[in-house]
């Protein structure tokens, strides 16, 4: 079995065709993008794929160490995490191709209208071990 992850973005990914924004889907299409999500959790739930997930809220702050006692907050001109990622998946599968099928499921949650969004998704291995340095 190996773990990967699977980011969700709010933006920096290429833009599906007829792709709608959230901030302009009803109440109900948002409701159903929601359930199913927890649908698609539920079942890797059952096959023992699921390992955990977790939403974001956009809102966040950069941090960084500057010496004793001094945490200063850093707000810069970069592209910040709390806009690009909108939330995750972990999941722990047989081979990559299982991982690739999960990820294009879940890029089909249906958005306005009801259509899959195509929402594109990061795929990434989680280390198992920790990198060599080789001379």
């Amino acid at each position: 079995m190996a773990k990967y992850l699977m980011l969700k973005h709010y933006r920096g990914a290429p833009t599906p065709e007829g792709f709608v924004p959230m901030d302009r889907w009803t109440p109900q299409e948002v409701s159903d993008h929601i359930r199913y999500m927890r649908d698609f959790a539920d079942r890797l739930v059952e096959t023992g794929e699921f390992v955990g997930e977790q939403a974001l809220a956009p809102e966040g702050t950069w941090v960084a160490y500057d010496g004793e006692g001094r945490p200063p907050v850093v707000d810069g001109p970069f592209a910040e995490t709390k806009d690009l990622i909108a939330g995750w998946m972990i999941i722990d599968v047989d081979s990559y191709e299982r991982a690739l099928e999960l990820a294009a499921e879940l890029s089909a949650a249906p958005g306005a209208g009801g259509e899959p969004i195509r929402e594109w998704l990061e795929l990434r291995p989680v280390m198992t071990e920790p990198p060599t340095v080789q001379e």
